[in-house]
């Protein structure tokens, strides 16, 4: 379990500090961080870093994909962990 604990913080610390670089790209017309990775990130247990770093950085928030995208995949992922539990 301290192992699954240390992995979520570490992934969404992660998808975090991608949105902010991402932002910071955009804002020097940089090269940008791919949707799908960004996405990807958040499929794989970071989507509570992506959520605030979606906020945070004021990023990707018109983007449907984002704003509705990132808290089905949270929910989703609640579901699977109580039903896991559940056993």
């Amino acid at each position: 379990m301290d192992g699954i604990l240390i992995y979520l913080v570490i992934i969404n610390v992660v998808t975090f500090l991608a949105f902010g670089l991402d932002k910071l790209k955009a804002k020097a017309d940089a090269w940008r961080i791919p949707e799908k990775t960004l996405l990807g990130l958040a499929v794989i247990g970071g989507s509570v870093g992506g959520i605030l770093g979606m906020r945070t950085f004021r990023h990707k928030t018109r983007h449907k994909q984002f704003s509705v995208g990132l808290p089905v995949i949270l929910v989703l992922q609640i579901v699977v962990v109580v039903l896991l539990l559940r056993g």
